[in-house]
C-alpha cells in the first residue's frame, strides 16, 4: 500500500484502483480534519465498540505513514542540500534557515493534509535529524536528565535523579541512529567505521559521547551520551546535594591550596569529572594548568588553562597521541598544576613521577570502589607502562606522590555521595597505609521515598598533612575535625 493509501485509509477512503461496498462522499481536503484529528476520532469510535484491534491498526498505520512521511522528507532534503549540510564555511543560523525553507518545499510537494501544529512538529523532528541528534535531541536539551542511553534504535533509555527510565522514544532504524552517531564523531574530528568501530568523543557542550558500532555491537549501533549541564556545578551546588559537606568542603579547598596532590576515585557514573571540576575550582587563578583528556569536558573557569586532548590513529594506523604522549609533553609546558582526567594506563607512572619531581598540586580520576582499591588500581596501572618494577617499588612510588583519596559513590537511592576523604600516610612494611578523615555515616537508614539519611561525618584523625596548613599560612576550622585537638595526634 502506498502512502498516499495509508493516508487515504485513515481518511475512510478507498486506495485507488479498488472498489469498495460503500464508497464515501468525496473529500474535501481543505475542509478535511487533520490527520491526528482523524486518528482521533477512529480511536474514539474503537473504543465506544470496545473493539481495541481497531484502535490499534489505525494507531498502527497512523504512525507507519507518518514515519514514511518523514523518511521520504528527510531523504529529499538531503538530496536537494547535499553537501551544504555539513559545509562548515556556512553559518549555523544560515544553515537551519535553508534547511528549514527546503524543507518546507519538500512537504509541500508531498500533498497531503496536515493540521498546522502536526506540519511544525514534523519540520521540526526533520530537523532534528539532518542538523541536530534526531530522536533524543528532546532529551539532550531537558536539564533534569544526565544521561542517555541508546542500546539499540528502538530502545532508549535516560537518566533522571540517578534512575533510569526506558522511553517510548525511537530511531526510525539503524542507518537514523548511524547517521546521528557519524554527525557527532565527524564534528570533533573522529571517525567510525568498520575498522574503527567504536570511538569516543563529545558533543559541543562537553557532554561525553561513546559509540559503537557492528561488528562490535550485536543488536545494532549504541550510544551513550553522559551530559554535562550548560553551567558547572560549585561547591555550594554539592553541599546543597548533600553530595560533600560543609566540613569536607572546607578541607578540600585547603589541600588544592596547599598543593596536595589529590585522586578521585569512584566506579562508573558516580561524578568523579564533576567533583573535579569543583576541586580544580580551588585552584588560584594565578597558577599556569594544563588538563589532559581523552575527550575534553572539564570545565575549568580560570584563564590560564592549557587544554590537550588525545588523538586517536588515522585509517592507516599511523598519527596517535595518547594520554601517555600528552603527560610527557605537558612537563616541557612549565605547568604549576596538572589535571588528567581520568588515568587508565601506563600513563599513571608518568603522572606519579610528574608529581614526585616538583608538580605538587595535580589531580586526577581514576576507577575504584574504595579508597583502597585505588591504591591497588594505581599499582596496576603503572605496572601497564611496560617498566620491570618491583611491586614495593611501585608502592612506594604511590605513597610518596599521592596525598589525598577522595572517594565518591552513587547510593542506592540514586544520590552521589562523597563517602571517604582519605590521607595516603605512607609505608609500613610493603603496605601503603590510609588513614580515613571523613567517612559516610549509614547508620541513619533511609527516609519514605528510600532516600539515604546518612551524612559524612569527621573520624576524629587529624591527618598528618595539615601540619603543613600552618607552614603556608592556610586557616582551618578545628571544627573540621569535630571535638579533635588543634594539633596533631
Amino acid at each position: 500500500m502506498s502512502l498516499t493509501d495509508r493516508f487515504a485509509q485513515l481518511r475512510g477512503e478507498s486506495p485507488a484502483g479498488k472498489s469498495p461496498e460503500l464508497q464515501p462522499a468525496p473529500v474535501d481536503v481543505f475542509q478535511a480534519p487533520s490527520t491526528l484529528g482523524r486518528i482521533h476520532e477512529a480511536k474514539t469510535s474503537a473504543e465506544s465498540r470496545s473493539d481495541v484491534v481497531d484502535v490499534q491498526q489505525t494507531a498502527s498505520i497512523a504512525s507507519e505513514a507518518l514515519n514514511a512521511l518523514k523518511e521520504r522528507a528527510s531523504q529529499a532534503l538531503f538530496e536537494r542540500l547535499g553537501s551544504r549540510i555539513t559545509d562548515s564555511s556556512i553559518g549555523e543560523a544560515e544553515l537551519h534557515q535553508s534547511v528549514k525553507d527546503e524543507l518546507k518545499a519538500v512537504v509541500d510537494e508531498e500533498q497531503i493534509p496536515l493540521s498546522g501544529q502536526e506540519r511544525q512538529r514534523l519540520i521540526r523532528e526533520i530537523i532534528d535529524d539532518v542538523l541536530g541528534h534526531g530522536p533524543i535531541q528532546r532529551f539532550l536539551d531537558d536539564p533534569a536528565i544526565t544521561e542517555v542511553m541508546v542500546n539499540r534504535y528502538d530502545q532508549i533509555y535516560v537518566e533522571r535523579d540517578g534512575q533510569l527510565h526506558l522511553t517510548d522514544t525511537k530511531f526510525t532504524s539503524d542507518e537514523a541512529l548511524r547517521r546521528v552517531i557519524e554527525r557527532i564523531v565527524t564534528n570533533v574530528g573522529r571517525r567510525i567505521d568498520e575498522s574503527s568501530p567504536l570511538v569516543d568523543a563529545r558533543l559541543a557542550d562537553g557532554s561525553r559521547v561513546n559509540a559503537i558500532i557492528p561488528p562490535l555491537a550485536v543488536n545494532g549501533p549504541a550510544l551513550t551520551i553522559r551530559k554535562f549541564g550548560r553551567d558547572p556545578l560549585t561547591v555550594n551546588n554539592l553541599i546543597t546535594m548533600g553530595s560533600l559537606s560543609p566540613e569536607m568542603a572546607e578541607l578540600l579547598q585547603a589541600c588544592v591550596q596547599a598543593r596536595m596532590n589529590i585522586i578521585v576515585s569512584g566506579g562508573t557514573g558516580t561524578g568523579k569529572t564533576t567533583l573535579l571540576n569543583v576541586l580544580s575550582s580551588f585552584i588560584p587563578a594565578s597558577d599556569r594548568i594544563v588538563t589532559i583528556e581523552d575527550a575534553v569536558e572539564l570545565q575549568l573557569q580560570q584563564d590560564h588553562v592549557v587544554r590537550l586532548e588525545s588523538r586517536p590513529q588515522n585509517i592507516e594506523g599511523k598519527g596517535e597521541i595518547s594520554i601517555r604522549d600528552l603527560v610527557r609533553n605537558s612537563l616541557r609546558m612549565r605547568p604549576d598544576r596538572i589535571v588528567v582526567g581520568e588515568v587508565r594506563g601506563g600513563e599513571c607512572l608518568d603522572m606519579l613521577q610528574a608529581m614526585n619531581t616538583g608538580h605538587d598540586g595535580s589531580i586526577s580520576t581514576v576507577h575504584a570502589n574504595s579508597p583502597r582499591d585505588a591504591i591497588a588500581r594505581l599499582e596496576t596501572l603503572v605496572l601497564m607502562a611496560g617498566m620491570d618494577l618491583p611491586l614495593r617499588a611501585v608502592r612506594e612510588q604511590v605513597a610518596s606522590a599521592v596525598n589525598l583519596i577522595v572517594h565518591i559513590s552513587r547510593l542506592r537511592d540514586g544520590s552521589r555521595r562523597v563517602t571517604h576523604i582519605t590521607e595516603v600516610q605512607g609505608m609500613e612494611g610493603d603496605i601503603v597505609t590510609l588513614q580515613d578523615a571523613f567517612v559516610f555515616d549509614y547508620s541513619a537508614g533511609v527516609d519514605s521515598s528510600g532516600r539515604f539519611l546518612g551524612k559524612p561525618v569527621p573520624t576524629g584523625v587529624r591527618p598528618r598533612f595539615t601540619d603543613r596548613f600552618a607552614d603556608l599560612g592556610i586557616a582551618i576550622s578545628p571544627a573540621v575535625f569535630g571535638a579533635q585537638p588543634a594539633r596533631g595526634r
